[in-house]
């Protein structure tokens, strides 16, 4: 074998080419990459900003995030800022990067700050990133920061890690697609330090940060995650930089680790010490099969010991691959070279030494020509535990078919009558060719069988009728037994390889089919999204490519049922059912052609993915034996991983559904128990407080003490009062119990009716109210709708000072009525605009906690909704408060003056 490194094109990588071009005409991406907040990302990328601007480039910030720290607003002054766009949401103007002003300045470079940024409703994009790349799209370099916990695929690991889900998140693809990643690393202690010298949070919540997210061991792992991540894409621009500059590798900046299977024994025993080998060295690892000519002759058996180590090989991690190829160890090394592989994994020869030296030794080429890459050549220990499938194959059916045989006659009767023809009219020397075209049509149109029929035949005919003495089968001149012979070798070896011509586009085709089949079967379960989509999908799918019946069984209760099948069948005998949980306890088939418990009418097969065992199929048809034919079972194999892995997803999904439920309830039981421990407490202490000095000091005490220590008693009786209400009233809106009882109403009634009973909670604050005269009428429940009313202003009274206004408004637009309840207070802050109507949660300002259990708001949400109409909170525009306004809908038909308006009851 020559110097194959030096025999590979020399030719750049077409996908590498096309990702090159893709960037031509865009602008470069630079991402400043850090493990946590706090770590410096803002400030480097300013004084990469200010390098860039001392060379004379212009550059812009596009919006910086300064977060207060002095030393980072330091960094800020001296470069143009483009103004920020102004966007008023709910009633707040809030402000966001102007995206035209920047393109409409087109600088050469703009200062972009977290890049995972939630944009504010009514900008062009939801989120920062798409900003960042439309001006990318213009040809402006930006510079951006990111923290490694919002990128997309690492968001349950870092939730794992933190105990703490960070909701804004960005695809991979923008880290995979940027031009420039630069870690900014700082050690956990040094950050600790960073927090408790007030550099990165204010001290109060710094404390916090550091008892919670910022612990050393959160901070560490946090720390890795950034750097793998960042050695991921270093390791991939290698490559691509590699391919697209055709330069022969291994460059070991990194190790990769390529392991090479056939069909041979001990494939298994190369598969897990590539995994160990890839452990060792913390590097990915790919399992390749070279696909031969000769592949397609290979016996059952050899074929199902290599998927079954290529299944073994995508179970422990790996990325499998399969190529065509005509020299195997050149295509090895072709490919390796081209991945940048720093390690080949090879089987020990396993052929005599003569048929080495005829047919030449993978093993020994790679060893010879691998150039820098290390070879390692394992034994393979063929007696380790191969995968072992434990059911009987059934045997193709081969039905023996007169039919292309009788066209081989046909062509040969052809190719006599074409010969004497020829013979008769023109002086044609080499009458073969006839025949030996008549052998290549059979051999076309019916395989090899039919093409050594008709050489055979037309050797006969040809000697019987084209050569002296004819019509014998004698053969007098020595030159024409030459002929015959060779004859009737070339057309044996031209009716084979016609014929393993035809196997192979037989195959080929077969493939493709199966392929596309495949392929609509994992569109069709990338699509489902419950279980029973999912189980059907995969019954239906198996029943028509391999034409059996088929049931899957899942666990369940600590055993295996029935959940779907293909026909509706849920039927199992006893020895079926032993069958199905012994194939699940043991994770190997059971039942019908198995080893195990052959007595039951069906097969069941386990399906598995890398993690454990999901469930058990079971198969069955109307004949007798075995099933599944070894291609079948492959095919079997295959379908069956695809479903494992859809069935896995679906359940997962569901686990982290329960999970996210379990810890909404832990929190609301939480919050329950507080406020049932702090505020409902409270109201209690005075009461007993108040009436124990009563019964003890009643004689004793002046009657105006007695008079204040009775009213003590009724307010806290009442405050307590309105807090088991609100438990009430919210166990009957999470029950769905609540029932509204209509009748039309005007809102100025009930707004007063709601006052006269806040009378006490609002004496401190001086009530406005504007209610035009002639608004319709409402259809609501005038109990709700007042309860609605009370909170609203019990919670402006909380929160805003004294001597305030509460300003209580109404108003028609279009087909609904308004009405509003402002305040004069510190408003609400803008992350907690829309939390503010969840159950038990309550913002806190200061650190003033205000009395009451945080249900308040929820409960006016679930009214007012449960009476068709909608509430939200908003900051006031015109000073500071909070502004809560509620949507009612115009009935279609309003009662007539004459009819009774408070109720449809007598």
């Amino acid at each position: 074998m020559p110097d194959v490194s030096h025999e590979i094109e020399n030719r750049p990588s077409p996908d590498a080419l096309l990702e090159h071009a893709e960037r031509e005409g865009r602008g470069r991406l630079k991402i400043f990459l850090g493990a946590a907040p706090g770590v410096g990302k803002t400030y480097e990328m300013l004084m990469s900003g200010r390098a860039r601007k001392a060379d004379g480039v212009d550059v812009v910030i596009g919006v910086v995030e300064t977060h207060g720290r002095q030393e980072t607003e330091a960094l800020v002054d001296g470069f143009e800022a483009i103004p920020r766009k102004r966007i008023d949401y709910r009633g707040q103007p809030l402000e966001e990067m102007d995206i035209d002003a920047i393109l409409a300045r087109r600088p050469e470079l703009v200062l972009v700050d977290e890049l995972a940024h939630t944009n504010v409703a009514g900008s062009r994009h939801p989120k920062r990133y798409m900003d960042v790349q439309e001006i990318l799209a213009q040809g402006i370099d930006v510079y951006s920061t990111l923290n490694i916990q919002h990128v997309e695929s690492l968001n349950d690991v870092v939730a794992q890690i933190t105990r703490i889900r960070v909701r804004e998140t960005v695809p991979d693809s923008i880290i995979d697609r940027a031009d420039d990643v630069e870690i900014i690393d700082l050690t956990p202690d040094d950050l600790i330090k960073r927090l408790k010298d007030g550099k990165v949070y204010v001290p109060t919540t710094a404390r916090r940060a550091i008892e919670n997210y910022f612990s050393p061991g959160n901070l560490t792992a946090l720390r890795e995650l950034a750097l793998r991540r960042t050695a991921q894409r270093v390791d991939e621009q290698l490559l691509n930089h590699m391919q697209a500059h055709a330069i022969s590798g291994p460059w070991a900046a990194g190790d990769r680790v390529l392991v090479c299977l056939d069909h041979s024994r001990g494939g298994a025993s190369l598969v897990r010490y590539a995994r160990r080998q890839a452990d060792r060295l913390r590097a990915p690892w790919t399992t390749l099969h070279l696909e031969t000519p000769q592949s397609l002759n290979l016996p059952d058996e050899d074929k199902d010991r290599l998927a079954a180590n290529m299944r073994l090989a995508e179970q422990l991690g790996a990325e499998t691959v399969t190529l065509p190829a005509l020299h195997r160890s050149r295509e090895i090394i072709a490919y390796a070279n081209a991945n940048n592989f720093t390690h080949i994994i090879v089987g020990r020869p396993s052929k005599p030494r003569w048929r080495q030296l005829w047919q030449g030794s993978v093993t020994h080429d790679l060893i010879r020509y691998a150039g820098d890459i290390s070879v390692h050549v394992i034994s393979g220990n063929a007696r380790e535990s191969e995968p072992q499938r434990g059911v009987k194959a059934a045997q193709p059916l081969k039905a023996f078919r007169i039919k292309p045989y009788l066209h081989s006659t046909a062509f040969i009767g052809l190719a006599i009558i074409a010969g004497i023809a020829l013979d008769q009219t023109l002086d044609v020397r080499n009458l073969a060719l006839v025949f030996l075209m008549a052998v290549l049509a059979a051999a076309v149109r019916g395989g090899l069988g039919p093409g050594l029929y008709a050489s055979l035949l037309g050797a006969l005919s040809f000697n019987f009728f084209f050569l002296e003495p004819r019509y014998t089968l004698t053969v007098r001149d020595p030159e024409s037994l030459v002929a015959l012979f060779f004859y009737l070798g070339v057309a044996l070896v031209a009716s084979n390889l016609t014929a393993a011509v035809q196997r192979q586009a037989v195959a080929a085709r077969q493939r493709a089919r199966t392929t596309e089949d495949l392929y609509l079967f994992s569109k069709k379960l990338a699509g489902t999204g419950t279980l029973d989509d999912a189980l059907w999908a995969t019954a239906f799918q198996i029943a028509s490519m391999l034409k059996v019946r088929v049931v899957i069984l899942l666990p369940e209760n600590g055993s295996i049922a029935v959940k779907a099948g293909y026909p509706p069948d849920d039927t199992l005998v006893d020895a079926d059912i032993a069958a199905a949980k012994w194939a699940w306890e043991h994770n190997r088939p059971a039942g019908r052609a198995a080893d195990t418990l052959p007595g039951a009418k069906r097969l069941y097969l386990p399906m598995r993915t890398g993690r454990e065992p999901v469930g058990v199929i079971g198969l069955d048809n109307d004949k007798q034996g075995p099933l599944l034919t070894p291609e079948q079972q492959r095919l079997f194999d295959a379908l069956a991983d695809q479903a494992a892995l859809a069935i896995e997803r679906v359940q997962l999904v569901s686990d982290v559904d329960k999970a996210k439920l379990a810890a909404e309830t832990d929190r609301l039981r939480t919050a329950l128990l507080t406020s049932i421990s702090h505020d409902l407490k409270t109201p209690l202490a005075a009461i007993m407080g108040s009436a124990g000095m009563l019964k003890d000091f009643g004689a004793d005490i002046p009657e105006e003490a007695r008079t204040e220590l009775l009213t003590s008693i009724v307010d806290e009786s009442e405050r307590l009062n309105r807090f088991i209400s609100n438990l009430l009233d919210m166990t009957r809106i999470g029950s769905g119990a609540m029932e509204p009882n209509y009748a039309f109403h005007f809102v100025g009634d009930i707004v007063g009716t709601a006052l006269s009973r806040a009378a006490k909670i609002a004496a401190r604050h001086r009530v406005k109210v504007s209610i035009p005269a002639d608004l319709p009428m409402l259809k609501i429940d005038p109990v709700l709708f007042e309860q609605v009313l009370f909170n609203l202003i019990d919670n402006a009274a909380k929160y805003a000072p004294d001597e305030t206004v509460i300003d209580i408004r109404g108003f028609r637009d279009g087909d609904a009525v308004l009405l509003s309840v402002m305040d004069e207070g510190p408003g609400i802050p803008f992350n907690d605009v829309e939390r503010i109507f969840d159950s038990f949660y309550r913002v806190r300002k200061g650190d003033h906690v205000r009395a009451g259990t945080g249900l308040g708001l929820s409960i006016c949400r679930g009214f007012i909704e449960a009476m068709g109409g909608t509430i939200r909170a908003a900051n006031r525009s015109d000073r500071s408060g909070a502004v809560f306004t509620i949507r009612m809908p115009v009935p279609a038909e309003m009662p007539l003056l004459g009819e009774k308006a408070l109720g449809e009851d007598e």
